[in-house]
């Protein structure tokens, strides 16, 4: 039987500004993770491109997303047992091969025309798995890299990480289209895969570089061993709130919003493309890499419970306000504001989650909080989307935003007792 430890109530170790760039593995690790996100959305600006042009055909397009999504709400515990079970460098480097597979499918199906939308859902479905084999096991290999003292420090960095690759993957993309024009420049992009995938290949960490000898891990056999993890987790209050706020923030709003986003320029009057436009596109991933980087120099919002549940209703707050506002410079404010707070308790959550998780399935743990923080997503386009077809997207988001304020608020006076029982013990 697996005892679920609560760790998150531990007094914080003195704090060192970008703590975890101490460690030169870790160095590494943060710039292959921001090139590997870099890649993922390079390819993405592409093949949606390629896509639209050839077919014109919005039902692929919202296949896109939910083909994205989907393989984390079905495969990430069993990515996350695999982590367990196998060496972690050698899962995501299976998943930068397909990342790299179905980047070279792309060039090679461009170059011949006999691009299809058969094709086009295969490769988008194989990309969507990538991610999952990728995600579980990353957050897996920061303990062997920084150890748990500089845990929070590493898992804001290397969400910082993928928002940097974020922010700069469509203008990457979009600068290969028009240099070199989608074939050769998906050929390209395949390339920058290759630093996470040959880096892995020596790096000293896994299973055979720690110091202590694991106890043996079986395999996931069927639903019985993941009911058990799911036990594990309702026992341990801090784990179980935290994945209850990440699977609740991307079920009811997650990045929906940004699919929708060419709606909202449109109502604030920069609908065209150009400078204003794009302005409203990355003010939220600006206010992610703010974090990121002021939060690491100043030591600032160690990790809580208390604190995660408040800085995601701040959240709420502000993509709410946003869904509301007609004035174009607010709105990029509070998009801002929303990034900033996003990444905060979103890295936040998953340090308390991958510190409370007993060692011997952290890696199944960290696979049900990848499946309730990215495959939630999969919804969301109904509560913002769906919705906004029928009441209009300005108010299907400020309502998604308000029911999932009050679910939070739910939260907070259920992790109340626990937190006044872990004080009195």
């Amino acid at each position: 039987m697996v005892i679920a430890t609560d760790q998150s109530n531990r007094p914080p170790a003195a704090h060192a500004s970008f703590a975890a760039l101490r460690h030169p593995g870790f160095r590494i690790y943060f710039l292959s993770t921001a090139a590997a996100m870099l890649a993922d959305n390079v390819e993405h600006v592409i093949s949606y491109w390629v896509i639209f042009q050839k077919f014109h055909s919005p039902t692929l397009g919202g296949f896109a997303v939910i083909s994205h999504w989907l393989p984390f709400l079905a495969f990430s515990i069993y990515s996350g047992a695999l982590a367990d079970r196998f060496d972690p460098r050698r899962i995501i480097q299976l998943g930068m091969l397909l990342f790299i597979g179905v980047s070279i499918a792309w060039g090679v199906l461009f170059t011949t025309g006999a691009l299809q939308p058969w094709h086009a859902r295969v490769l988008l479905v194989i990309h969507g798995c990538a991610g999952v084999l990728w995600s579980p096991a990353s957050q897996l290999l920061l303990h062997d890299i920084v150890g748990e003292g500089e845990l929070q420090s590493a898992v804001r960095l290397g969400a910082t990480a993928r928002y940097l690759g974020m922010l700069c993957g469509p203008a990457l993309g979009g600068a290969l289209l028009l240099a070199l024009g989608p074939t050769r420049g998906i050929f390209v992009n395949a390339l920058i895969y290759l630093p996470m995938l040959l880096w892995l290949w020596k790096a000293p960490y896994g299973p055979w570089f720690r110091k202590e000898k694991p106890a043996p891990i079986r395999a996931v056999r069927g639903f019985g061993d993941v009911f058990t993890t799911f036990r594990v987790i309702r026992d341990n209050p801090t784990v179980l709130c935290m994945t209850l706020l990440a699977g609740g923030a991307a079920f009811m709003i997650g990045n929906a919003y940004q699919a929708q986003m060419p709606g909202f320029a449109q109502d604030l009057g920069h609908g065209n493309p150009g400078l204003s436009y794009s302005m409203l596109l990355a003010a939220d991933a600006a206010g992610a890499l703010t974090a990121g980087f002021v939060l690491e120099s100043r030591g600032l919002l160690q990790a809580s419970p208390r604190m995660a549940l408040v800085l995601a209703m701040v959240w709420c707050c502000a993509l709410g306000s946003f869904g509301l506002t007609g004035i174009y410079p607010l709105a990029l404010a509070l998009l801002f504001i929303a990034g900033f707070v996003e990444l905060s308790f979103n890295s936040m959550a998953q340090t308390l989650v991958q510190l409370a998780a007993p060692a011997s399935i952290r890696g199944r743990v960290i696979g049900v909080f990848s499946m309730a923080a990215n495959g939630m997503r999969t919804f969301s386009g109904l509560t913002v989307g769906m919705l906004g077809g029928l009441i209009g997207i300005h108010g299907s988001l400020s309502l998604s935003a308000a029911m999932l304020l009050i679910a939070i608020g739910c939260l907070m006076v259920f992790q109340a007792p626990a937190r006044a029982s872990t004080a009195q013990g």
